[in-house]
């Protein structure tokens, strides 16, 4: 690798945005492609939670770089709302796996504790605790605007020297000595390097380099909730998924008088497509919704559903991010893409890693991360 390659990032969402930020930092000269405009994919339809309230330690500690990085940039300028996460417990075992990601937490830095099922309405005044053991809450955790933070980093990139180039579409590659030669809408482009952070697009930019990349684009819905006068508390992220168990549903503060909620269980028998899909929520998402606030919050004052919309999850066979080389051969293409619904939450240390594995020729910075590698056992259909 030469001292400081040109590399060219394909995506400009929050995969894209912290892998060119960290690449310039290493002093790397840094093109970022974007066949839109920023934050125009999954990244700006995402309803921005930033939270470390899981089982799995390794999760935690990529979760842990992560918010080194929202807090270094908190003190730059960015706006991170800190509500809080609160994740739902339906059974003893659930409870003691939060116990032990107390714990995890803890010796990492980060503030959690445990909530009995006779406490929850003490965080969340209007839930109905029927059926639930108690829960996992962060404090420090909360949300962010994806938008914001892509223009943001966006704006660090550039006063770094890097360019961010909008609405230039690959449409072909020729592999050369030492690199590339991109064709894209506007004219060719020479790099060293390329990283492919394309999201729900990550495939079909895969496809153009001869490769197969494995990402389910799943879709997912968010609706806005009104409310006729604002709670006298601020509602936390509220969650109901460990694991994969439990309803899928979550809700959260976006401003007074206003939640936005989620279903994260998607009936989807095949992958969207995503430059043609019903972007919209539809009428049985809003019932079957509905019917889980009405069962978790019964009570909200005067709630009443607004305007929805979809987004994409790209989504891997193991649920986990691809980060590293499809081809072990050709380390100077790199994946990063695949977080599903962590994508904002992942970025920062995603971002890391790929720019690790350009300057480094492996993931040296965080401990584990080989594992994230698209191995030929890992990028398959799983579906």
């Amino acid at each position: 690798m030469t001292a400081s390659p040109h590399v060219v990032v394909i995506g400009a969402g929050t995969l894209g945005m912290c892998t060119a930020l960290n690449l310039v930092e290493q002093g790397a000269r840094v093109t970022v492609l974007e066949a839109q405009s920023i934050a125009s994919g999954s990244s700006g339809r995402s309803v921005g939670v930033v939270g470390s309230q899981l089982t799995d330690p390794f999760e935690i500690m990529l979760r842990v770089h992560s918010l080194r990085r929202f807090c270094q940039w908190e003190g730059e300028g960015l706006r991170f709302n800190h509500i809080g996460y609160l994740r739902l417990a339906r059974t003893q075992a659930q409870m003691a796996l939060f116990a032990r990601s107390v714990e995890i937490q803890g010796e990492a830095g980060l503030r959690s504790r445990l909530v009995r099922a006779n406490e929850l309405r003490d965080l969340v005044p209007h839930i109905n605790p029927d059926g639930l053991e108690g829960g996992l809450f962060g404090p420090d955790n909360g949300f962010l605007d994806p938008h914001e933070m892509c223009n943001f980093l966006a704006g660090i990139v550039r006063a770094k020297g890097g360019e961010i180039r909008q609405y230039r579409k690959l449409l072909g590659v020729e592999r050369r000595p030492g690199g590339y030669r991109l064709e894209t809408s506007h004219g060719p482009m020479d790099c060293d390097v390329v990283v492919n952070a394309g999201g729900a697009w990550a495939p079909q930019v895969a496809a153009i380099f001869g490769q197969r990349l494995h990402i389910w684009p799943e879709r997912h819905e968010a609706v806005v909730i009104h409310l006729d006068e604002p709670l006298g508390y601020t509602m936390p992220m509220v969650m109901d998924l460990v694991n994969g168990e439990g309803s899928g549903l979550n809700f959260r503060h976006e401003k007074p008088g206003e939640l936005i909620a989620e279903i994260h269980k998607v009936k989807s028998i095949a992958p969207e497509d995503p430059d043609d899909y019903n972007d919209q929520c539809e009428e049985q998402s809003k019932v079957d919704l509905a019917e889980l606030l009405l069962e978790r919050v019964p009570d909200l004052p005067g709630a009443r559903l607004g305007r929805g919309w979809a987004g994409l999850y790209p989504v891997t066979a193991d649920h986990r991010p691809f980060i590293g080389p499809i081809d072990a051969s050709e380390p100077t293409l790199i994946t990063a893409a695949g977080a599903g619904g962590y994508g904002i939450q992942l970025a920062p240390v995603i971002g890391q890693i790929a720019a690790d594995w350009v300057i480094q020729g492996a993931p040296v910075s965080v401990p584990g991360s080989q594992s994230l590698a698209p191995s030929a056992e890992r990028n398959n259909p799983g579906h």
